[in-house]
């Protein structure tokens, strides 16, 4: 069987896509055809309104082994630039993942390794079975990061913390990550997914406009002076006002009711 990415809908969620890595046998090894159907997945999220959230996880009780080791030996015989455009692709993934206006939540089963690592880092929320790992296993099989682990690692984690995790590429387990704030809840095994789809199902009754503009804001809240940043504040409050959404939102606080954001 090949590797691919399912879209799924569950009925406890109807507002929440599940994007399932699934590659039978080589516990979810990443592959290209994966990539471009992630793509193409978010693109489709981003202009149904009837999907607020996304939860991404892997097919039987794993997350991701990373990059298929094989494939990159075949690689090895090939142009350069065949490597290169599959790294491109992933990246553009991955940038996919950090541009969707909508709240994205990484459901970790088992482990996620290499770049697998780089794609639950490049979601919004992490939820972790106790038990699962997280490995960058890239310097002891000769290699360097992609997918942004190193980038992410770099952000999240005190440097001499990420450099500990990207050079000796040991695993560091769920609960550790967990105190670091790296993941955000843990569940217990095999019971992530249900766990992410019910938070998903939460913040898919936030308002849309308000969960997009936060995502703007903490994206540009690292590469912004504050004086920037609280002109971007302003400008974005100001525009939520004036939103359907704050009008809704408001009314129904004053009238101690559920908002009903459509």
């Amino acid at each position: 069987m090949s590797a691919e990415l399912l879209t799924s809908r569950p009925a406890e969620s109807e507002s929440t896509l599940v994007l399932t890595l699934s590659n039978p046998g080589a516990r979810n090894a990443l592959h290209p055809d994966m990539y471009a159907a992630g793509i193409e997945a978010l693109d489709s999220a981003e202009r149904d309104p009837s999907i607020r959230a996304i939860v991404l996880t892997g097919a039987d009780q794993f997350f991701c082994a990373g990059g298929n080791l094989n494939r990159l030996l075949e690689n090895r015989a090939k142009d350069p630039a065949v490597q290169a455009q599959s790294i491109d692709l992933l990246g553009e993934w991955i940038g996919a993942l950090r541009s969707s206006s909508k709240p994205v939540i990484a459901a970790v089963e088992g482990a996620a390794a290499g770049a697998g690592f780089s794609l639950a880092l490049a979601c919004d929320l992490l939820v972790a079975a106790e038990d699962a790992k997280f490995v960058m296993s890239y310097a002891r099989v000769g290699l360097t990061p992609d997918g942004g682990g190193s980038w992410f690692l770099a952000q999240a984690l005190p440097r001499q913390l990420a450099a500990e995790v990207l050079l000796e590429g040991k695993p560091i387990g769920a609960a550790r990550l967990h105190e670091l704030g790296v993941v955000n809840r843990l569940a217990k095994p095999g019971a992530v997914r249900d766990a992410a789809v019910a938070w998903a199902e939460q913040l898919g009754q936030i308002s849309p406009n308000a969960s997009a503009r936060i995502k703007t804001l903490l994206a540009a809240a690292g590469t912004q002076p504050l004086a920037e940043h609280l002109v971007a504040e302003r400008d974005h409050f100001v525009a939520s006002l004036h939103h359907g959404d704050a009008l809704e939102g408001i009314t129904a606080f004053l009238e101690k009711r559920a908002p009903k954001y459509k």
